[in-house]
C-alpha cells in the first residue's frame, strides 16, 4: 500500500474515462465535426473557442491558451492536485487505485476538522428532517409549513426540517459523538458565551432550510422563525466550508434540468426556488442574500446557455433584477426577465393564482433584456410629461445602440416610434448618432482598457517561417514515434529555435523511452510545466496531414536550420562594418566570403 499512485494505474483511469463526458459536466458542449465545442470556463467570451477532442483526449482553449487532459481539466477547474483528481476519476470508473485511507484523506486536503464540520451538518440535516415529519414536537411546525403552501413532497426533496425549542440540545447532541465543540463554533452550528465559555446553540424554534454544495453535500442552515420571532431568517455564519458568494441555493437538484434546458431560473430566495418547484420550474436556483458574483457566473456558465431572471417586483428586486441582468448580459448569457405583477414575490404569487399561471404568464411571457429595459427605465416617470418622455426616449435609444444585431435595433426602434407616434427616420438618425458618439468616445480609451483579442491575433500572424515549421514538426512527432527519431536525426545534433518547443521535444523523446505507442493525453501528464502543457495541447489541434513525407519534413527542418543561419549572416555582417570602419580590409574580405557561403547554404 503506497502513497503514490502506479503509473499503470494512472493509465487505465485514463483509457477508462471520456473526456467529453467529464467536460461535459461543467461546460456546454456541442459537436462540431469531429470535436466538441463550447465556452471556456477559464475565462469570460461570448463565442464558443473551447474545443475538446474525443479522438486525442484531449482540450484546448483557442482564446485563453488553457490545455491539457482529463486530468490537468479538473485540477484546474476545482483547484484540486493531480492524485486528488486521479481519485475523483478513478471511483468514477471503479477503478481501485491501491491508496489506503489515509494517503486518500490527506490528497483531498480535508482535515480532521473541515471532514467534522460537513459530516456535523449531514447529521444535523438528517435529525432536523426527521424531527420535523415524524415526531410530536415537530407537529406544529408541519403544520405551519402546510398552512404556508408546502407539501410533503416539497418538504422531503428539499430536505426541510425543525430545530427544537432548546439551548443545549445540539451541544449535548454533537458533544455524545465526540465533535469538538470548538470545531462545532467554527462550523456556525453553536456559539460560545463570552461570560463563561459555554456553548449554546445557534439555531431554536426554527423551520430549518438545508443548504447544499454544488455536489450535494450539506454545508449551511437557513431557520426561519415560526411566526413573528426575530430575525425571520437565521442563516449560518461563512464558514471554511460555507461562502455566499459561490453557492447557488438547489444547483445540485437543478443541475440535470439546467443541462436538459440549456437554461436556469434565477430567483432571489430559496422559499420561491421551492414554490416554483411545486410549479414544475425544476431548473430554479438562488443567490444566498447576496447579489450576483463572479463566481456564481461562472458556474452558471459551466452549465446554461440562457438565463431568466424572476425576482421580487418591489423596487429593491427590480434594481437587483436589472443588475443582476447587467452582468449575465456581458457575461453573454441569453437574457430573459419574468416580472411579477402587483408587488407579488413568486411564492406569492403561485398561493394567490396557481402554478399554471405562474408557469405560463410569468416564466413563459418573460420579457427580453431589451424588453425589460423598456419597463425599467419608464420607473418614477411621467410619460405625460414632454421632459419625462425625451428624457426616457433618449434612454432607450442609448440601450437600442448597445444591441449588436440590426434586426433587433431595427424592431425596438419600431416600437418606440409606434409607441409615441414618432419618425422611424428620425430615431435610426439620432440612433447612429449616438452609436458612432459612442463608438468615437471607446476608441480614445487608453489602450491599456481594450480588449486584448486582436493584437493577440495580430502577434500570432507575425511569427517568424521557423516557429510554424517547429510546431509542425511537434505535431507529427506526436503522431508518431518513427517520425520523432528521424526529425531529431535530421536535426543532427542542432536545436529547435524557440525554447518552449525544444523542451517539448526532449519531453517527447524522454516519453518515447518509455512508451512505443503514441498518446497525447499520456504525454501531458508526463510533462510537468503547465505551460509546456498548454502548447502542446494548442499543437495537438492544428489541423495536418495524417502522413508526412520525407520532402515536407526536410523543408520544415530548412526553416529550423535556415534561421541560425540567417542570425549568423547577421552577425557576421555586423563584424563586416565593423572591419571596415576600422580599415581592416583583409578581415571585411573574408567576412564577404563568409556571409556569401552561407547564402548559398540556405
Amino acid at each position: 500500500m503506497a502513497d503514490r499512485i502506479a503509473e499503470e494505474k494512472i493509465d487505465q483511469v485514463r483509457q477508462a474515462v471520456d473526456i467529453v463526458e467529464i467536460i461535459g459536466d461543467y461546460v456546454q458542449l456541442k459537436k462540431q465535426g469531429r470535436n466538441y465545442f463550447g465556452l471556456c470556463p477559464f475565462h469570460g467570451e461570448n463565442s464558443p473557442s473551447f474545443s475538446v477532442s474525443p479522438d486525442k483526449q484531449i482540450y484546448h482553449c483557442f482564446g485563453c491558451g488553457a490545455g491539457g487532459n482529463v486530468f490537468s481539466f479538473l485540477m484546474d477547474i476545482e483547484g484540486i492536485s493531480f492524485q486528488e483528481a486521479a481519485i475523483k476519476l478513478a471511483a468514477k470508473v471503479n477503478i481501485d487505485l491501491d491508496l489506503n485511507q489515509a494517503s486518500v484523506h490527506k490528497e483531498r486536503k480535508a482535515s480532521k476538522e473541515i471532514q467534522a464540520m460537513q459530516d456535523a451538518h449531514e447529521l444535523l440535516r438528517k435529525f432536523y428532517h426527521h424531527l420535523l415529519v415524524n415526531t410530536k414536537e415537530g407537529q406544529h411546525a408541519l403544520e405551519y409549513l402546510l398552512g404556508r403552501g408546502f407539501t410533503h413532497e416539497s418538504i422531503d426533496k428539499f430536505q426541510i426540517g425543525y430545530s427544537l425549542n432548546s439551548w443545549d440540545f445540539v451541544v449535548k447532541f454533537l458533544s455524545k459523538r465526540d465533535y469538538p465543540p470548538e470545531w462545532m463554533e467554527k462550523a456556525g452550528l453553536i456559539i460560545k458565551r463570552e461570560k463563561d465559555g459555554t456553548y449554546f446553540d445557534r439555531f431554536r424554534d426554527r423551520i430549518m432550510f438545508p443548504i447544499f454544495d454544488r455536489h450535494g453535500n450539506t454545508i449551511a442552515f437557513s431557520g426561519r422563525s415560526l411566526g413573528a420571532g426575530e430575525p425571520k431568517y437565521l442563516n449560518s455564519p461563512e464558514t471554511a466550508i460555507f461562502h455566499k458568494s459561490k453557492t447557488l441555493y438547489n444547483f445540485h437538484q437543478a443541475r440535470a434540468s439546467i443541462k436538459k434546458l440549456h437554461q436556469a431560473v434565477l430567483f432571489e430566495g430559496f422559499a420561491d426556488v421551492i414554490a416554483a418547484d411545486r410549479a414544475g420550474v425544476e431548473n430554479g436556483i438562488a443567490t444566498m442574500g447576496t447579489a450576483l458574483t463572479d463566481d456564481h457566473i461562472a458556474l452558471l456558465r459551466q452549465n446554461a446557455e440562457s438565463i431568466t431572471v424572476c425576482y421580487d417586483s418591489d423596487n429593491a428586486g427590480i434594481e437587483a433584477a436589472f443588475r443582476a441582468g447587467n452582468l449575465l448580459n456581458e457575461a453573454g448569457f441569453q437574457l430573459k426577465v419574468a416580472v411579477m405583477p402587483d408587488g407579488l414575490d413568486p411564492d406569492e404569487y403561485i398561493k394567490l393564482y396557481g402554478v399554471e399561471k405562474f408557469r405560463n404568464e410569468v416564466i413563459g411571457a418573460s420579457h427580453t433584456w431589451m424588453g425589460f429595459k423598456f419597463l425599467y427605465f419608464r420607473r418614477g416617470k411621467n410619460l405625460h410629461n414632454e421632459g419625462d418622455r425625451l428624457s426616457y426616449i433618449e434612454e432607450i435609444i442609448k440601450e437600442i445602440s448597445k444591441l449588436s444585431k440590426a434586426v433587433e435595433r431595427d424592431h425596438y426602434l419600431r416600437q418606440l416610434a409606434s409607441e409615441f407616434s414618432l419618425s422611424l427616420d428620425a430615431l435610426k438618425q439620432q440612433q447612429k448618432q449616438i452609436y458612432f458618439a459612442e463608438k468615437k468616445t471607446a476608441a480614445g480609451n487608453s489602450p491599456v482598457n481594450r480588449k486584448p483579442v486582436i493584437v493577440q491575433k495580430q502577434v500570432s500572424e507575425l511569427k517568424p517561417a521557423y516557429y510554424k515549421a517547429e510546431r509542425c514538426l511537434i505535431a507529427h512527432m506526436l503522431k508518431d514515434r518513427d517520425v520523432a527519431y528521424k526529425v531529431q536525426e535530421l536535426l543532427q545534433g542542432s536545436a529547435f529555435n524557440f525554447d518552449e518547443h525544444q523542451a517539448i521535444i526532449t519531453y517527447l523523446l524522454g516519453f518515447y523511452e518509455d512508451h512505443l505507442e503514441p498518446d497525447t493525453s499520456a504525454f501531458l501528464s508526463y510533462i510537468q510545466d503547465e505551460n509546456l502543457r498548454r502548447t502542446v495541447a494548442d499543437i495537438e489541434m492544428m489541423s495536418i496531414n495524417d502522413e508526412v513525407g520525407n520532402q515536407e519534413l526536410t523543408d520544415y527542418i530548412k526553416q529550423v536550420l535556415n534561421y541560425k543561419i540567417r542570425l549568423k549572416i547577421k552577425e557576421k555582417e555586423a563584424e563586416q562594418k565593423e572591419a571596415e570602419r576600422q580599415n581592416d580590409i583583409q578581415k571585411a574580405i573574408r567576412l564577404a566570403s563568409e556571409i556569401l557561403e552561407l547564402r548559398r547554404s540556405l
